[in-house]
């Protein structure tokens, strides 16, 4: 049996972009005398990516933020074009990509519907014969005959994933848009996707959660920097990408201010409780993080989410800042996280910053990452072998 798809030497590269002088007038235009300074012209976001994905196959795409992963989604679903090299499909390609993508916000949910599955080629009537369970699924009913335009973040999203998964496309391609969803259409989705899976159709799908691709899907395909460092099955590719992680730790996060954001963190690190920059501590060990968050615009109900994933990038809690009552400009601030709380093991921290009715500003799955040693634990001391996540001291009263 043929593979239903075929990357050969895929290669993507985005050009940087050019700075001019000056504002160029009509003269210069026509002269050529507007000169510009050229940037490091390109930057290569998929490098040389070949492999073979069998029909039936559950593929989870995992690398850390900036490997890739949403970019090869984009050249499969046909929405960019690889720069070189090539890709084969043998079946229609249906994708939930970003919030809102193959939508149009002037349509109604019907109309979007029906228009999404044009685009896969199907006829009217196929699409009228599902057209009760994509909006059954979504759970939009009341609104389906309401602009998209005037539709949440979630509800858009709900319809988008209802009529990607219940149009049949042999191929499924689903990037972490998901996580957008609440935690009720996360599980409802993934068990469509866990049938989907099962009718024999192909997935795609990119994921931080390491818990969820280790149930969903039987191959993975692990990316860095737009290479493909390794594919195969599930397991040992997981167990491959957390040794990567955890030989890769930073300590420390930069970014450059972005003016056109009204909040963002620009700066973070770990340290201990001498102040030095630290990645690994002792379980009794007080650990803080210091941020630096820059203002460009005060927006009520602004946020700084500051996000704990365990190695299988699930949450284990996430610590909520205010940032709405700051000036513009930047600011330092410190978390200070609770000492013989986090269980020995490794783990990432995330931030979100966003606003409640504005959006999200900022969204980083992976800033920093950071060891807790287990220093003389009752669980070291009996051999126990899983700690869970978090350790409690709690109190016992004898009755």
């Amino acid at each position: 049996m043929e593979p239903i798809i075929e990357f050969h030497n895929v290669c993507k590269e985005f050009r940087l972009g050019e700075q001019f002088d000056s504002y160029a007038t009509l003269r210069d235009l026509f002269s050529g005398k507007r000169k510009a300074n050229k940037l490091n012209s390109t930057v290569k976001a998929l490098n040389k990516i070949s492999f073979s994905i069998e029909p039936g196959d559950c593929v989870g795409i995992i690398g850390r933020n900036g490997s890739g992963k949403s970019t090869l989604l984009k050249i499969l679903s046909q929405i960019t074009f690889p720069s070189s090299g090539k890709i084969i499909l043998r079946g229609r390609v249906g994708s939930l990509l970003e919030v809102g993508t193959g939508f149009h916000g002037e349509l109604t949910g019907k109309e979007n519907i029906f228009f999404n599955g044009a685009l896969l080629g199907l006829k009217k009537s196929e699409i009228t014969a599902k057209y009760d369970e994509i909006v059954s699924f979504s759970g939009v009913g009341k609104f389906i005959d309401t602009p998209l335009k005037h539709y949440s973040s979630g509800m858009q999203l709900r319809l988008a994933f209802s009529v990607a998964a219940h149009l049949e496309p042999e191929i499924l391609a689903v990037d972490e848009v998901l996580a957008v969803g609440d935690a009720e259409f996360q599980k409802k989705s993934l068990g469509k996707m866990s049938d989907v899976a099962k009718s024999g159709r192909t997935i795609l799908f990119v994921s931080h959660n390491m818990g969820v691709i280790a149930s969903l899907c039987n191959k993975v395909a692990i990316l860095n920097y737009g290479e493909l460092i390794d594919y195969g099955e599930t397991k040992p590719m997981i167990e491959k990408y957390l040794a990567i992680l955890e030989t890769n730790t930073e300590c420390v996060f930069q970014s450059k201010t972005n003016p056109e954001l009204p909040a963002q963190l620009i700066y973070a690190s770990l340290v201990d409780s001498h102040g030095s920059i630290q990645n690994e501590f002792a379980f009794s060990e007080p650990i803080s993080i210091k941020f630096k968050v820059a203002i460009h615009n005060v927006v009520k109900n602004s946020m700084m989410a500051v996000i704990l994933y365990d190695q299988l990038k699930e949450r284990v809690f996430t610590v909520l800042k205010p940032l709405e009552i700051l000036v513009l400009g930047e600011h330092g601030m410190t978390l200070s996280l609770p000492q013989k709380l986090i269980a020995p093991g490794f783990y990432t921290i995330g931030i979100e910053v966003f606003a409640h009715l504005d959006g999200v500003y900022q969204n980083i799955d992976h800033i920093i990452s950071f060891s807790i040693l287990d220093d003389g634990t009752v669980f070291s001391r009996n051999s126990y072998g899983n700690y869970g996540r978090v350790i409690i001291d709690g109190e016992w009263f004898d009755e």
